[in-house]
Parts: structure tokens; sequence; C-alpha cells
């Protein structure tokens, strides 16, 4: 029997991925940030891409999620969506693109549903960003919400830590809910906690360092692929080394070339 993923013949709904969740059928979900990429996790099965705002280190090299600018994700967004056909498409509103009133991140949503073709938006925050979150949604603009460990805040948070404030974090979980978001990240925090949270409301859980209770998980694609630099995050499980296929593929052409072995008879014209 296969144990290929099922294949869809038209890209995946708002209502079919917030179906999962009561279907009990889990969400795989990961980042993507240009059309090849973007591409090869569509045909293999993925449910949904998030073109993450986490382009502005995996792909800008800064050392945050911070610097990148809105027209850098429509830029990035527009070629992710291109290259999919069954995948849900889901772009993260960078900072501060949600955080300057409800009119205008309306207009920033808008732009990126308009100019990408994408299905969804996704921006950091619950509680305090629960009037943005139905303000986008009223405007008819699917809003993922994202709680715990907020990137965007790394600054105020003291750095990339666990978040452990439980009253909180139900806080914003339901908050977000209440205020119509289609599903809500769960970033670092006790996997006990994203259980709790996953019961709790009625949207589906992605989560990223929250354990395997949550309806879906989400990871970086550079993480997973093994082509990160440096620190890899606990949660991370890599399922490949491509840096190290790449490397090895790079090293031998220069000593082709080097040598004049590259290229030979049957790569040249007579």
């Amino acid at each position: 029997m296969s144990t290929q993923p099922a294949k869809r013949s038209a890209r995946l709904t708002v209502p079919q991925f917030v179906a999962r969740k009561a279907e009990g059928k889990k969400l795989s979900v990961l980042t993507a940030y240009d059309y090849p990429m973007a591409q090869l996790v569509d045909q293999a099965g993925v449910d949904a891409i998030l073109v993450g705002d986490t382009l502005s280190m995996v792909v800008q090299g800064h050392d945050s999620t911070i610097p990148v600018t809105l027209d850098e994700m429509i830029y990035h967004a527009e070629m992710v969506t291109r290259a999919v056909s069954t995948a849900l498409v889901i772009v993260d509103m960078p900072f501060p693109s949600n955080l300057l009133g409800v009119h205008e991140a309306i207009r920033n949503a808008g732009r990126i549903l308009k100019e990408t073709g994408a299905q969804a938006v996704k921006l950091e925050g619950g509680a305090d960003q629960a009037e943005v979150i139905s303000g986008l949604v009223n405007a008819g603009i699917p809003v993922m919400a994202h709680i715990g460990l907020r990137p965007q805040l790394v600054h105020q948070m003291g750095g990339y830590k666990v978040q452990r404030d439980h009253e909180r974090l139900l806080n914003d979980a339901q908050a977000a809910a209440d205020a119509g978001a289609f599903g809500i990240v769960l970033e670092c925090i006790p996997k006990e906690y994203a259980a709790e949270i996953t019961k709790l409301i009625p949207i589906p859980t992605i989560g990223i360092g929250a354990g395997n209770e949550c309806d879906g998980q989400v990871l970086v694609l550079n993480d997973m692929l093994g082509l990160t630099t440096g620190h890899v995050p606990k949660f991370v499980k890599q399922y490949a080394t491509i840096r190290d296929t790449i490397s090895d593929a790079v090293r031998q052409y220069c000593e082709e070339v080097q040598s004049g072995d590259f290229p030979g008879p049957e790569h040249s014209f007579r």
C-alpha cells in the first residue's frame, strides 16, 4: 500500500483546512520562499505553505525576522503562489504591518492577497491583536494567529525562549479564536499547554516546538532539509542534509573544471 499523501485536484481552501480538526486529520505545513522550492513542497503533498517572515533570516541573512518589508514579502509570496497547485498558501504579515491600526492592517493584508494570489495571512498576536483579526476577517481576509514565542517581539521578550505564562497563553488562544482566526500557530510552549489549547478552541492549532498533540505542525523548510547554518532549534527534526550534498557537488564541479574533466565530450557540441 502506498504511503504517499493523497493528491488533491484543487488548492486546499480555508474551510477545508479548518474542517481537518473535526475530521481528526493532522495538518502538515512548511515554509517556502521561491518558485522551485514551493513547487517541490506542493507536489510532495504538504497541506499548506507558509511564506514566512523567516525569509529575513534564511534567505536575506539577517539575525531576526524584523528587517523584512511588506514589499519583499509580497515579492516572494507571488513566486510561491505561482508554483502551487494544491496547497493552501498563507503569508506572514511582517513587522509592523499589522500594528498600525485596523484600517492600515486591512490595507496591508489586502495588498498581500491582491498582489500574490495567496489565500490567507498570518499575524503574530492573540488577545492584543483581537481587534485587528476581527477587522481583517470582516473584510474577507482569512487570518491565522500566532501565540507563544513571537519572533517579531524578540527584543521585548529578551530572546528566543520557551513561553510558560499559562493564563496568558490560554487567553491569547481563546481571544484569537473568538475574533475569527481560522487557525493558530503555537510556538515554543510546553506541550501540555498546547494540548490543553488544542482541546479548548474549535480552530486548528499548528505547533512548532509545542508537542505532538496539536492539530498540525509547521517547520522552516531550510531547517528540516539541513540547509541551516549555526544553531538548529531543539524542536527541529532534520529530514535531510542537503547542505552537505550541495557542498560536495560544488566542490566536485570546481575540481573537474580545474582538471579539465568538465565539460566532457558528452557536454560539448560539434
